[in-house]
């Protein structure tokens, strides 16, 4: 018996390490993908692939645009919180929360590579995760998570989803604003922290998807309907879409806290999601990681004109069906999988996927000063501390790994240190 030859499969996380909060467009044949980066710098990175698995850093949001000075002081997990990204009559907008720093904002860029204009500060938005929606009458709306009703939760973590008209020739926020989700899909049961909400036009009818339950391990994604993007939005009676807190804690190779989805959906018609979840060690029960939030990829399933990622009780899969035909040479996964990376600092600049703790203020390290090195001048700021400090950080990948560096250093003075550091927030 001869069987069929197997699809090629991909493996999840499609993006390993800290990448939090997806949210991903299409254009043409090119999908566009930015995560949340907090108090690291630069913020917002802009990834590029052909088929959704191949991934490749091309640049910014937020690099050297005029907020440097807004990274000061900032607590490690504040900052920048939850970038949503959208393409509108060539151009792409991100919008995003700076949490701590001036609120919300949008960025366009005719180049998703960049460079990326300088925000334009949103103040008349109260709350985070705002995200654009172009409707095929021209119109478009500013969607986001913000306070209870008159600002008066009837529990903690009651939350709504909002939205306003937006004006994209002056990037400003009109004056209407609705609430479409007031706690979540059902407030009687007291949901909590209902957030990141994106809509999606199919068909005629309005998709509204959102986060629910927190970010650890109830973590869910949620899905609304309605005729109208005014509403009124109805939840789906199979609520949640995609959730892993109903099954065993103590399953092997786990897993969690998977939500704050955004869907994309392909040139031949397919629908799929990105989504954050997280990979547990052993005590798996114990949901500790070192990998942070990561971005994991699953096909989307619809029934009765309503879309699924994972049904009740159901894992997601570390292996799903390619999604597409690749439409470039596959060779080594930049970002998936097992793989490595090395770094002989030759080039003239640092490679993208390097990050400073914070916005530096000034140029205190170089590739020219000694070729084929990266000196760093010792400077008093630490990582503890709440400024810049003489550190350039990549992102732990895997839960088992190794890291190995050359380096010459010599002190001056006992209270002088330098060397290879592993940093968790």
């Amino acid at each position: 018996m001869v069987s069929g030859v197997e699809p090629m499969e991909y493996t999840n996380p499609i993006l390993a390490g800290f990448y939090p909060d997806p949210s991903i467009c299409r254009v043409g044949d090119d999908y566009y993908l930015v995560n949340s980066t907090f108090a690291y710098y630069p913020g917002i990175p802009v990834f590029h692939s052909r088929d959704l698995v191949n991934w490749k850093l091309i640049g910014y949001v937020i690099d050297r645009n005029g907020v440097e000075s807004r990274y000061d002081s900032l607590g490690v997990s504040r900052g920048i919180f939850a970038p949503a990204i959208r393409y509108h009559d060539g151009i792409f907008y991100v919008t995003c929360t700076f949490v701590d720093a001036g609120g919300n904002f949008v960025c366009t860029a005719k180049n998703p590579a960049g460079p990326w204009s300088k925000p334009v500060w949103l103040p008349q938005v109260s709350g985070i995760d705002p995200s654009l929606f172009f409707d095929d009458n021209g119109r478009a709306y500013l969607l986001y998570n913000s306070v209870a009703p008159d600002g008066k939760p009837l529990y903690q973590g009651h939350r709504t989803i909002r939205m306003r008209g937006f004006d994209i020739n002056t990037l400003r926020v009109l004056d209407d604003e609705t609430i479409l989700v007031n706690g979540g899909t059902d407030i009687k049961e007291k949901p909590v922290w209902i957030e990141g909400p994106h809509v999606f036009k199919v068909d005629g009818l309005y998709y509204l998807i959102c986060a629910q339950g927190g970010t650890a391990e109830n973590h869910s994604e949620v899905v609304f309907r309605s005729n109208s993007i005014d509403g009124p939005f109805v939840p789906y009676a199979d609520n949640p879409i995609l959730t892993q807190r109903d099954l065993n804690p103590e399953r092997k190779n786990p897993i969690t806290c998977t939500g704050h989805t955004d869907f994309v959906e392909t040139q031949v018609g397919n629908w799929w999601a990105v989504f954050l979840g997280c990979q547990p060690y052993p005590p798996y029960e114990k949901d500790y990681f070192n990998t942070g939030r990561e971005t994991f990829l699953a096909p989307v399933s619809w029934k009765d004109d309503w879309p699924t990622i994972v049904p009740h009780g159901q894992t997601v899969a570390y292996r799903y069906p390619y999604p597409l035909p690749s439409a470039e040479e596959r060779g080594e996964l930049r970002y998936s999988g097992n793989f490595g990376y090395t770094d002989d600092f030759s080039e003239k600049k640092l490679d993208l996927n390097w990050e400073f703790l914070r916005a530096p203020h000034e140029k205190w390290y170089s590739l020219s000063e000694k070729p084929g090195w990266l000196a760093m001048r010792l400077r008093q700021e630490t990582c503890s501390g709440k400024m810049n400090p003489s550190f350039l950080g990549r992102r732990q990948q895997h839960a088992e790994s190794s890291a190995t560096m050359a380096m010459k250093f010599s002190p001056a003075a006992e209270s002088e240190k330098a060397g290879l550091l592993v940093f968790q927030n």
